[in-house]
């Protein structure tokens, strides 16, 4: 896992935010936090929940000047539908070639459901020098972080 004070992996990778576009991080690095949110899987349970309460926090991530990026090995088109399902405001970001996903070390498997080289949950803070701030994993993949906790990472970023 990438730990607080390790540069964030670059990447570039698919976008979906209503169309599909290009990403890369470094893009957004430097225009305040960027706050990545790593997933198993749209339309499940847990994802929606996390994804659900992430927008809920939108405003206050925004008002601390942050940018919100959910990622996961879904399709840019599978995630666009997810967004427009569940109201997403921020964009979600496709690795379905997982190579981001294995640089922040977070690849694992859930037979139980069926996924295999998934990401497992966890959110990173990245900084305006492109260094992690915050960074937490989940022990299962049903676990989601402390939003309030991840909100005073964000404000003291």
């Amino acid at each position: 896992m990438v730990s607080e004070g390790d540069d964030a992996p670059e990447f570039t990778n698919k976008v979906a935010n209503g169309d599909v576009e290009e990403f890369s991080l470094s893009e957004a690095v430097g225009d305040g936090p960027v706050l990545l949110a790593f997933f198993p899987g749209a339309f499940t349970p847990p994802c929606s929940n996390e994804m659900s309460a992430l927008e809920e926090h939108a405003e206050e991530f925004e008002d601390a000047g942050a940018s919100v990026y959910g990622l996961s090995a879904d399709s840019p088109f599978s995630l666009n539908a997810f967004r427009e399902e569940y109201d997403l405001s921020f964009p979600l970001v496709s690795d379905m070639g997982r190579e981001t996903i294995r640089s922040y070390d977070l690849e694992t498997d859930i037979g139980d459901l069926g996924l295999y080289g998934v990401a497992n949950r966890a959110v990173y803070v990245v900084d305006d020098d492109g260094a992690v701030s915050y960074a937490w994993e989940a022990d299962s993949p049903e676990n989601e972080p402390d939003y309030e906790e991840l909100l005073d990472a964000v404000q003291s970023a």
